[in-house]
């Protein structure tokens, strides 16, 4: 493979003049110019990308840093940015920081070293300060961070529809099985929830789970505790299949004994045994939304919704009445 020092070479030039050439930088004569465009045309050299980035400053590239590849809704979110920022000319380089501090650092470094333009955060932990010394646009995504664009899911409203569904439906004990509860999102959805509830002279009982990996043996002890439950909140598809399939266990039937919600509405909720009534984000959008507002930052355009919340739908299937 050709290298820029062969390029010179047969055009009889300094690399320096192969270099101004290349990225349209500085005084090079016509003829000069030429001659160094047939050598690469027949070496059919291809300018090493790193390099042009460090001399351009510019590299057309973003970062993604996310706490968990497998959890859906980032993969879907990652899937809105990736088309969007294809369709704009950027390239995507994504990062899993598996909720680890100095795993996300790691990869920051990293983004230093390649020359990054612009950088989206899904991030739960605590080193916001890290980034805003990046000096570089950033935009966040599903958490507000205190001086950083951001473009989130309206938690607090599905927390409210998927109470005021299973109120209207009938249900009197009710059950929020959430996420872990320091979680922005889990706290809102809860918010949301429980504000339909006190409208309505209503409590539920709450019980923390991880979102990756629940516990089943905790959602099994409290539904053998709380035989009289009749409504169910899951701030999770994956958290609703696993409630599904211990009622059924139990010998409860949904919905006519148990009513369930789940939350996602991922490939999940069509496939379990009775198909799952959901919350759906539209997180494709997120992910589209979130590179238009990290494009206008890095184009030094104004940014007319700092904050951009996108709706949630309520998906009825035969998981409620």
């Amino acid at each position: 493979m050709s290298n820029i020092k062969d390029v010179a070479k047969l055009a009889n030039v300094s690399v320096a003049t192969v270099s101004r050439v290349i990225n349209n930088k500085g005084y090079v004569n016509k003829e000069t110019r030429i001659l160094v465009e047939e050598a690469i045309i027949k070496l059919n050299y291809i300018p090493n990308e790193f390099a042009r980035t460090l001399y351009k400053k510019v590299s057309k590239t973003i970062g993604v840093i996310f706490p968990h590849l497998s959890n859906s809704f980032y993969y879907n979110v990652l899937e809105g940015i990736e088309e969007e920022a294809f369709n704009k000319g950027y390239k995507v380089m994504i990062c899993n920081s598996r909720e680890d501090a100095s795993r996300e650092e790691e990869y920051l470094k990293q983004f230093v070293k390649y020359n990054i333009d612009g950088l989206l955060i899904g991030s739960n932990s605590n080193i916001q300060s890290k980034y805003k010394e990046l000096n570089i646009p950033l935009v966040s995504i599903d958490r507000k961070i205190d001086g950083i664009p951001s473009v989130t899911s309206d938690n607090v409203g599905g927390g409210y529809r998927a109470a005021k569904k299973l109120v209207e439906s009938g249900c009197q004990n009710i059950v929020h099985f959430r996420g872990p509860s320091i979680l922005l999102t889990v706290k809102d959805r809860s918010l949301g929830f429980d504000l339909y509830l006190k409208e309505n002279n209503l409590t539920c009982t709450r019980v923390d789970l991880a979102f990756i990996d629940p516990e089943v043996q905790l959602i099994t002890n409290y539904l053998n505790d709380h035989p009289k439950t009749d409504g169910i909140f899951c701030d999770s598809d994956i958290i609703a299949s696993l409630v599904l399939s211990e009622l059924y266990h139990l010998g409860k039937r949904v919905p006519k004994d148990v009513q369930v919600i789940g939350y996602d509405n991922t490939l999940l909720s069509h496939l379990v045994t009775p198909k799952l009534t959901t919350i759906s984000q539209r997180m494709f959008e997120i992910g589209k939304e979130a590179m238009l507002s990290l494009k206008c930052l890095m184009e030094k355009e104004e940014l007319i919704d700092v904050h951009k919340l996108i709706p949630v739908d309520l998906i009825e299937r035969e998981s409620t009445k």
